[in-house]
């Protein structure tokens, strides 16, 4: 979560500091675009790793309590 906020704000710095210049816009918001799809699927990874992992967990009890019946 700290990285997503890191990211957002280093996409603000650097939409900030291209308003000067004009002729980089395009480049920056490229730039941009690209971080925030990295973001989105680094975060996208994490959430169905954490995912996969309780269902593991959850699959594991429901095997114990059939086995013990």
């Amino acid at each position: 979560m700290k990285n997503l906020f890191a990211f957002g704000f280093l996409a603000l710095a650097l939409t900030v500091a291209s308003c000067n210049n004009t002729t980089q816009t395009e480049e920056t918001a490229d730039s941009l675009t690209n971080v925030i799809d990295s973001t989105a699927t680094a975060l996208t990874d994490s959430i169905n790793a954490t995912a996969d992992s309780a269902t593991a967990v959850v699959d594991s009890i429901a095997d114990s309590v059939a086995n013990a019946q």
